[in-house]
């Protein structure tokens, strides 16, 4: 079994070792708990969905998932059976005998891992017994208006009693790991410890609830960590229940670790707890066997992006589409958290810009960001009808053309194409033409807003002017939907239409990792981030020279926001300034990264996590060699040989650069080379970077 494989021999380099030869560490059971197991809300479930493969290749048969069960959820994700292992079996019955309705089966995911999924309706009649309960072992009282906060302690409950159940039947033998993933599950863990279970539990907390609070407030959060009062602020804010289970939960992990380093700080602070291990979020990473897939992919989804707009700016259409950039953002929506306010500011000064200098570039945002709709735009959808109307006009003009063409051909005979075209050809076209006009501007939103007049977003473009007008080299489009390939305006999904996009923005405030700009790297599409997200943070860490990989970083932390504006501004000028080939050669770089974000090398540092609650829960039974906990720093790229070495890499030293620089920028490129040249950058996965004594560092190999 994988597990014992890995177990067996010395694990991570020989940091765990077991010293009671009696027990078989296939024995040994890994329980990953999260609200969001089958159940999407938020990040957490694409952490748990990518990882899975990755641990279950690991863990065997030994890994279950614990989550809420939800009808809806189960009925497309789960496919139900009966639990192979004999103590998860009784453990189960036992509960059920008990009137609790447990569920098990495979996730239907990459991995199939085994489920265990509580129905919590069914239990809710326990509810003030199990609050109660809660209050005895940790003083924390929920009140009875918070129905979030209620099913967490019905979860965590049911979570505590299988996992005692479970524990039972083992004989105190150190057989069970639980991972609790954020407070939901956290009540759980808690009651796990106040019970003395011989359970290993290990807490990630993805982001802290305070934070994201506090930063949605528009507060100065990073400049002024130290100097929050931590509960003062919670009760304000009415979540000082939440924030105690989170700190509770914290504090009683025999191991805590957060998702990014930008994290660990805020933990520290607003938890008072620094993190063990911090513990990076990757995504499965599926390489193409060609390498110029992707850039196929690129150009084919792009086509149907330019069809939407063809429509979307009928009668206004006086631009090069040949020359339009896809710049996007997307995720929920938190105007200040997100970053849409500078990045909608920054595009304000951008579309000054590029009218200032004359150029015939032109950037099309799109905000894909939900909210509250009535429905699509009427206006939008009539672009599309128009759109395709002249589509079909076009092509049977065509038929008609090309059969004509065809016989007088077939004659032997030049046709004349004055004659070619009758009366009737000219009158349909001339209708076709008089169709495109519009006395109106395109419309900034596809969808009718609910609250369009405090919507903050349509406010800003009020306010900065950005209507889509023919002398704007700057238009906006508002998507406030998620993509899906069935929609009658933009029928894409969200993997296609990042693909088909230049550049996606994420300038956030508050991003503990930051999944929308790792999702464009693995893509091969450029993007811009800040060093107040963890991906962002991560990306400095191992590259030397982000920018010429296509990932630009805006520093939000250390220059005030109109300076951190400017940063923005000036990455999307000098992304307007590169030419198509500078930006098929950005793209191949930034696949390449890809490697960085696969679980296989980061499922290493969940690892070292497990296996230093083993070593902490059972000292008598596992023992971790002393070393330095695994950092992210596993390797780094090198900047790229034929990038000139100066400090703006992607800017061009004059405003009236010459053909003859991007030739010979274009002259020392070598795709070849750079991508070996990174590939040997790259570690094996699961090493800690530690280089065997006598072996000297190579040119462009950094270890920390």
């Amino acid at each position: 079994m994988p597990l014992a494989r890995s177990l067996s021999m010395t694990s991570l380099n020989g940091l765990l070792q077991c010293e009671d030869e009696d027990l078989p560490v296939e024995d040994l059971l890994l329980f990953e708990i999260s609200w969001e197991v089958t159940n999407k809300v938020g990040g957490i479930y694409t952490v748990i969905q990518t990882k899975a493969k990755t641990t279950a290749d690991e863990w065997g048969e030994n890994y279950f998932l614990i989550g809420p069960y939800f009808e809806q959820n189960v009925k497309t994700q789960v496919e139900f059976s009966e639990p192979p292992n004999p103590a998860v079996k009784k453990a189960m019955d036992t509960m059920k005998s008990q009137g609790c309705q447990v569920f098990f089966g495979r996730w239907l995911i990459e991995g199939s891992p085994y489920v265990l999924l509580f129905d919590i309706g069914s239990a809710a009649w326990n509810l003030d017994k199990w609050k109660g309960e809660f209050w005895e072992v940790s003083n924390i009282g929920i009140p009875f208006h918070d129905r979030e906060a209620n099913d967490a302690v019905i979860f965590g409950s049911l979570t505590a009693w299988f996992l005692k159940e479970l524990s039972c039947q083992f004989d105190d033998k150190p057989n069970i790991i639980a991972h609790f993933h954020e407070w939901q599950a956290g009540v759980g863990l808690i009651l796990s410890r106040s019970q003395k279970l011989p359970v290993a539990t290990i807490f990630t907390t993805h982001a802290t609830l305070l934070g994201r609070y506090l930063c949605a407030a528009s507060i100065d959060f990073y400049n002024n960590l130290d100097q929050f009062d931590i509960d003062k602020e919670a009760g304000e804010r009415q979540i000082y229940h939440r924030y105690c289970m989170e700190r509770a939960s914290v504090h009683c992990a025999h191991v805590f670790t957060t998702v990014s380093q930008i994290t660990a700080t805020e933990a520290e602070h607003m938890l008072k707890k620094s993190p063990d291990v911090v513990t990076p979020n990757g995504l499965n990473i599926k390489k193409f066997s060609a390498m110029h897939e992707f850039q196929n992919l690129h150009s084919m989804y792009k086509a149907r992006i330019q069809e939407f707009i063809r429509g979307h700016f009928y009668g206004h259409l006086d631009f090069d589409l040949d020359k339009t950039l896809f710049f996007f953002i997307a995720g929920r929506y938190e105007f200040s958290n997100k970053g849409a306010d500078m990045f909608l500011e920054a595009l304000s000064r951008l579309n000054f810009l590029l009218r200032v200098h004359k150029t015939d570039v032109t950037v099309i945002v799109f905000f894909i960001m939900p909210a509250k709709t009535n429905n699509f735009n009427v206006e939008t959808l009539k672009g599309q009808a128009v759109r395709k109307q002249l589509w079909d006009t076009a092509q049977s003009v065509k038929e008609k053309f090309g059969r004509k063409l065809y016989n007088a051909l077939l004659k032997g005979e030049i046709p004349d194409l004055n004659k070619i075209l009758d009366r009737d050809d000219i009158s349909i076209m001339k209708r076709a033409i008089f169709s495109t006009q519009r006395h109106s501007l395109p419309p900034v939103t596809t969808h009718n807003m609910i609250d369009d007049s405090n919507d903050p977003i349509l406010n800003t473009i009020r306010r900065i002017g950005l209507f889509n007008n023919r002398t704007d080299r700057v238009k906006v489009i508002l998507h406030p939907e998620f993509l899906s390939s069935t929609s009658p305006l933009l029928p894409l999904d969200y993997e296609e239409f990042v693909r088909g996009c230049h550049l996606g923005v994420f300038p956030s405030y508050y991003e503990p990792w930051g999944y929308t700009p790792a999702e464009c790297t693995v893509m091969g599409i450029p993007s811009v981030t800040t060093n107040l997200s963890g991906f962002g943070c991560f990306m400095q860490e191992h590259v030397a020279d982000p920018e010429a990989y296509g990932i630009y970083i805006v520093d939000r932390r250390f220059r005030s926001p109109d300076e951190s504006c400017n940063q923005l501004t000036q990455f999307l000028y000098g992304f307007c300034q590169q030419n198509r080939r500078q930006r098929i050669i950005q793209r191949n770089r930034t696949e390449r990264l890809s490697d960085l974000l696969d679980w296989k090398y980061l499922g290493r540092y969940y690892m070292h996590a497990r296996h230093l609650a083993l070593s902490r829960t059972f000292p008598d039974k596992f023992e971790m060699e002393p070393s330095a906990p695994p950092k992210t720093e596993g390797f780094r790229f090198p900047r790229p040989s034929s990038v000139p070495p100066s400090p703006s890499v992607s800017q061009h030293s004059s405003p009236h650069h010459s053909e003859a620089e991007d030739e010979d920028e274009d002259e020392r490129y070598d795709e070849d080379e750079e991508a070996e040249r990174d590939r040997q950058n790259i570690k094996s996965p699961f090493s800690l970077g530690v280089l065997p004594q006598g072996k000297k560092k190579q040119h462009g190999e950094y270890r920390n």
